[in-house]
């Protein structure tokens, strides 16, 4: 891929949108959006005076007005280079059906401001700077980002990426609160199979149910209490000295979710998060900083920026103690050991998993991963994450894994791990009791496909929706164009 696609695809749909207050009229005039630049002159000699030479060139057209959200054509033209960049078919996406897509985003984002869902000024300039990170990690500076997207200063490619980003975020928000609170009951499961066709069954692809065992490495005492120490001692900086927490984080945080944005998080009591962290956030005041306290990422102070109702703004700081190589080396020696006992036949690696494991998640039930996006036990391979499918794609059927040594991409302590494939299962047709619970996930899905097209049908009819000459045509999957 070459460097101007892999810049692309780090900004995923980067779209352009500009604000304009809804007119009154019922389509969209022939509106061309033009600046003066100047003729450009190249080995010429030429006057000081025809220097400031200028003509007048169409730079931009208005393709649709959604509420308060205005598409340009070169949004357009932007998705469809993004798209491609990202190796997308583009044998069925369409000048219409990329105008479409997008409108329905604004309307998401419309509504999202009409319902008051918020997007904290904090959540998006966080975004905006991992971009900027990731762009300049792939460009080598600054200076080469703003020349290849032509972009004046930082402060301009700031505030257009925080534009693009808000937009992006209300469209997310309003589409999680239109689907949060569907659900579908067994029988609703049953008869969304029994009306599928059956020379249209749906395949399930080859799958791995897979178990582990787990040893985490023993920190010291004393390394647990120089990180409370170093805690208790920021937290002391910044109620007497008035020291910011937020720079603090930067400095010393260990969390690689939110060290680049001072420790920041937006949450509610569903927010994923362990229990130990939503329960001392929940019970602090605004303009509060925690004691510290432990998870299994290890120790963290919290301090509460803004409650607003069930939502909390807040900064915190994870530190983890460290951790001597001799511990890593006991709990490897550990799991060498319960591996070799389970291949003598001394324990069934269930047996060992409930007796011997550090992981409460897993341990009670023989070891068995959990698919974390369905809680099924089953991984499809295809669909396996890259590092997991990587430990286990050699291993023969209730062969054990070499113990390995995992370090937590989400910030969590480091752990040592054995791996086995305890059932296999093949490509195969989908049935009712055995792919239950995959059935279930693809009723849940049409049941809120269903609920986002009726939810469009009546917003599209209730706001100010306009399409210019030159689109109206366009069939559109949804009725954008108001008779």
């Amino acid at each position: 891929m070459t460097k101007r696609n892999n810049i692309l695809s780090v900004l995923c749909l980067f779209i352009v949108f500009v604000n304009v207050k809804a007119q009154e009229n019922d389509s969209i005039p022939d509106i061309e959006i033009e600046q003066e630049l100047p003729v450009m002159v190249a080995n010429v000699d030429v006057k000081k005076d025809t220097v400031n030479n200028f003509k007048r060139i169409k730079l931009d057209g208005i393709s649709a007005v959604v509420g308060d959200y205005l598409i340009l054509d070169s949004d357009i033209e932007k998705t469809m280079i993004d798209l491609r960049s990202q190796g997308a078919s583009m044998e069925d996406i369409t000048h219409c059906s990329l105008l479409g897509k997008l409108m329905e985003d604004r309307l998401y984002a419309h509504q999202a401001v009409q319902d008051s869902i918020l997007v904290s000024d904090d959540e998006v300039n966080a975004t905006s700077d991992r971009q900027m990170q990731q762009l300049t990690q792939q460009v080598g500076s600054m200076e080469k980002v703003l020349q290849f997207y032509n972009k004046e200063s930082v402060e301009d490619f700031r505030e257009e990426l925080y534009n693009i980003n808000k937009l992006r975020m209300l469209s997310e928000k309003m589409q999680q609160k239109i689907v949060s609170e569907i659900e579908v009951t067994p029988e609703e499961v049953r008869q969304f199979f029994n009306k599928i066709p059956a020379d249209e069954k749906p395949v399930f692809g080859a799958e791995l149910e897979i178990s582990q065992i787990v040893k985490i490495p023993e920190i010291p005492e004393e390394e647990k209490q120089k990180t409370i120490n170093k805690l208790k001692e920021i937290k002391a900086d910044c109620e007497d000295n008035e020291a910011s927490f937020s720079v603090k984080a930067i400095l010393y945080s260990q969390d690689p979710g939110s060290k680049s944005k001072g420790g920041f998080y937006s949450m509610t009591r569903e927010t994923p998060f362990v229990k130990e962290f939503k329960d001392v956030a929940f019970g602090l005041r605004q303009g509060e900083i925690s004691e510290p306290f432990e998870t299994v990422f290890g120790y963290h102070i919290i301090y509460i920026e803004k409650i607003r109702g069930q939502e909390l703004d807040l900064r915190h700081i994870l530190m983890q103690p460290e951790i001597p190589q001799s511990s890593i080396e006991k709990a490897r020696v550990e799991l060498d050991t319960i591996r070799r006992q389970i291949m003598e036949g001394k324990y069934t690696f269930a047996e060992a998993a409930l007796n011997f494991s550090d992981e409460k998640e897993t341990k009670f039930d023989g070891g068995l991963l959990r698919n974390p996006i369905n809680f099924d036990s089953r991984f499809e391979l295809t669909k396996m994450d890259p590092s997991l499918y990587n430990q286990v794609r050699n291993l023969k059927d209730n062969e054990i894994s070499q113990p390995t040594l995992e370090q937590d991409q989400n910030g969590g302590l480091p752990k040592y791990k054995i791996l086995m494939v305890s059932n296999r299962y093949d490509e195969h047709e989908a049935d009712f009791a055995k792919d239950y619970i995959k059935i279930q996930e693809l009723a849940l899905r049409d049941k809120q496909f269903s609920t986002i097209r009726k939810w469009l049908n009546d917003h599209i009819a209730d706001t100010y929706v306009s399409v210019s000459s030159e689109n109206i045509d366009c069939e559109f999957a949804n009725k954008w164009v108001k008779e």
